[in-house]
This record gives structure tokens, sequence and C-alpha cells, in this order.
């Protein structure tokens, strides 16, 4: 088989990007590692088809339990239920979303409902792919499993459902093994798949890691499963692949087939010059004709364009007001997990904003108070924001302190 007419897997791996070939008989092989941070730095790749995975952290993961059997519905039900949950694909950067059903019967159904973030240049490797997926799918599991493996240095995991992909999300863990941090993104997972209908129950687990070594104590004891641990198999293609097509790669498509379109075009003009420059003349006059037509219609619809220009500048103004991400009791949990345990440390006052968080609190010890500062600074749930953290001041009741937390981007 020439090297032009073979397929290669360019997906995330431990630590690096690996570019595999399918082999037609199974089996594919590791062609190359990567250690750059995006794809787009990988540089020049194989000559061939290219199939990109998305890395699981670059997706939001949504199963969906509805009373339906009918297909047809799937697609209103599930950017219905991505709009309840704050995701809205934007609809000008491509096919960002797909289905995979898992289960279908008379009265109800169960399906995956992938969101993909609007992947950036550097996101896409320079190669345009023929097609993309998500990493989980590359790697077929049997039963009820959880699998967990590292995507360039931090821990993901996946849950199966009798062999198809039920869920998978990406952590910010990258603990040389699974550690408490982990298993309790694991667990919460698993509760809140319930509360939303859908049975999501591992018999086992697979850790795929490079280091046999890995500590699996916890994650065996904590879920009351069997875990094994064994290297990460060689990637698979999927039976189907997914619909996935961001807008960058679908307009380099539509630009080909223009291109092909306007060579063949030059091809045929220049076949009926040669044989009637009357009738060259005539389409010239058709062309003209066609074009004021296409002009007319473009200053027709400027209107609608800055129509929606003004929409999506609402939109965003909306935002602070709409992100998850600002939600006030969320960010006062993230902020309550930064107190030290056992410490005394209190806050009297928590004014939380969109964009500003002032805590006033007290502590009997100056040391809970440095230890509240220093865990601010380094919670990853709080790393949107700047903190300013004044020395406290004693006062009859201990150390008081006043902390005021503010987003660089959004300061005036």
């Amino acid at each position: 088989m020439s090297k032009a007419n073979l397929t290669h897997l360019l997906l995330p791996g431990e630590s690096d990007w690996e570019i595999w070939t399918v082999v037609p008989n199974g089996g594919n092989t590791l062609l190359s590692s990567h250690p750059v941070a995006n794809p787009s730095e990988i540089g020049k790749p194989p000559q061939g088809d290219l199939v990109f995975f998305f890395p699981v952290k670059s997706l939001t993961a949504l199963p969906l339990h509805v009373p339906t059997d009918d297909a047809s519905l799937f697609e209103d039900l599930a950017a219905t239920h991505a709009e309840r949950a704050g995701f809205r694909p934007d609809p000008f950067a491509g096919q960002l979303t797909d289905i995979f059903p898992l289960s279908t019967h008379s009265v109800d159904s169960v399906f995956l409902s992938v969101v993909l973030r609007a992947p950036q240049t550097a996101d896409l490797p320079p190669k345009s792919p023929k097609a993309f997926d998500i990493s989980p799918r590359a790697f077929p599991v049997a039963g009820n499993t959880l699998a967990l493996w590292r995507e360039l240095g931090q821990w993901v995991f996946a849950i199966h459902q009798e062999g198809k992909l039920l869920y998978c999300q990406a952590t910010t863990v990258s603990a040389p093994s699974p550690d408490a941090a982990l298993v309790r993104e694991i667990r919460i997972a698993i509760a809140q798949l319930s509360m939303q209908g859908v049975r999501a129950e591992p018999s086992r687990a697979i850790i795929w890691t490079s280091e046999p070594s890995t500590d699996t104590a916890l994650l065996s004891r904590s879920l009351s499963i069997q875990v094994e641990v064994e290297p990460r198999p060689a990637p698979a293609m999927p039976e189907l692949l997914s619909k996935l097509l961001p807008a960058d790669v679908r307009a380099a498509r539509r630009a080909a087939r223009k291109r092909q379109n306007t060579i063949l075009a030059v091809a045929a003009i220049a076949v009926i010059y040669l044989g009637s420059v009357g009738y060259l003349g005539f389409e010239l006059w058709k062309t003209q004709s066609t074009t004021n037509k296409l002009l007319a219609q473009v200053r027709a619809v400027a209107p609608e364009g800055e129509a929606y220009a003004l929409h999506i500048a609402k939109w965003d103004e909306l935002e602070y007001g709409i992100d998850l991400n600002y939600n006030t009791i969320d960010i006062l949990s993230r902020v309550a997990r930064s107190i030290p345990p056992n410490s005394g440390l209190r806050l009297t006052t928590a004014d939380i904003r969109s964009t500003e968080i002032q805590l006033i609190g007290e502590a009997p010890l100056p040391a809970a108070v440095n230890q509240f500062s220093l865990n601010l600074d380094n919670n990853n749930d709080l790393a949107g924001f700047e903190w300013q953290t004044p020395s406290p001041r004693q006062s009859t009741r201990g150390w008081q302190f006043t902390y005021t937390g503010t987003i660089p981007s959004a300061a005036p």
C-alpha cells in the first residue's frame, strides 16, 4: 500500500501527541510522538488521510435518558439539554455537537451528547484532517467498565455501559497514581448521572499507564470494584466516525471545492473562446449580469449581518449573568474549600460579584489567616481571580483580615 493511501490517527498520548498508522488487518502501529503542547506545532504530517481525535479536555459529555425511542427527536432533545446546562455552541463555528446512542427500548432511550468547545487554530493540526472524533472512542472497552488514563500529563476517565461510551471527563489531577481528588471527581460524576436517571455502575476499572507500579488501592477501596493496571492499547478507528467538523476545516473544504470549480469554469471558458469569440462575449455578458445580481443580494442582506453583530454584542454583555463560572453560590463554595480545616477561621462578610470578591473574616491565630491566603492563591478553581491579601490586623477577637479578588480582564 502506498503512503498516499495510508490512514493515520492523531491523538493525545500520555505525555505527547501521537501519530498512529492504521494497519488494515489490525495491530495499528505508533509512527511518531511529538512533545508539543498543541497539535499545530507538530509540523508536516505524514502522507495519507488523517483522522484527528480531540482530547477529553476539549469537550463536554452530556448523557441523557429520554422517554422515547424516536431517534429523530434525539438531536433536539440534546440541544435543549445542553442549553439548560449552560452550553450554547456557536452555530458559525462548524458542527460542534454529535450524538452516540447507547440503548433504545420501546419506552425510553439513553444516548451520549458531546459538545465540543470551538477549537482555535493552535488546537488543530497544520494539515486539514479527513475526519474528526473524540479520544475515548479510539479505545474500545467491554462491559460496564471505568477506564482511566492520562492525556498530556493529566488524568481523564471514561465510563462505559455494555461496551459503549456513556460518559467521559478530564481532570486537573496529574499525580502518578489516582489520588483522593481524582476519586472524588469520579464519585461526583457517577452521582450526578444517577440523579439524571442515567445508570453508571461500573463493575470493574482499568488503569492504562506505562507505570506498572501505579497504586490502585485507594481507587479499589473507594469504589468497591476490582482495578486492573495495563498498558494503554493501540488506538483503533471507530466503526462509525463522528460528525464533528470545525468551521475552519469546513471552510477549507469549501475553498478547495471552489478552486476546483473555478478551474473547471476557466477550462470551459477557454474552450468556448477558441470555438467562438461571439459565444464568449455572450458568456461574459451573462457572467456580468449574474455578478450584478449577487452584489444586489449582498446589499439586501447587509442589514441582517449588522443585526446579528448587534445580537452577539448584547449576548456577550450578559456573559457574567449566564455563565456558570460566575455563579455566586459556586464561587462561595470554592472559597470555602480554601479555609484551613480546624483553624477557627471564619468569614463574617463575603461580597461576591460577577468580577470581584471581597472577603472579611477573623481567626484566633495569624497562621490560619496566612494559610487561607496561600490556599486562595493555589486554588485552581479560583485561578481566574487576582488576590489582594494585606497583612491581618490584631483585634480583641483575634486577627482580622480583608481580602479582595478581581478578574484582571474585567477590571476597568
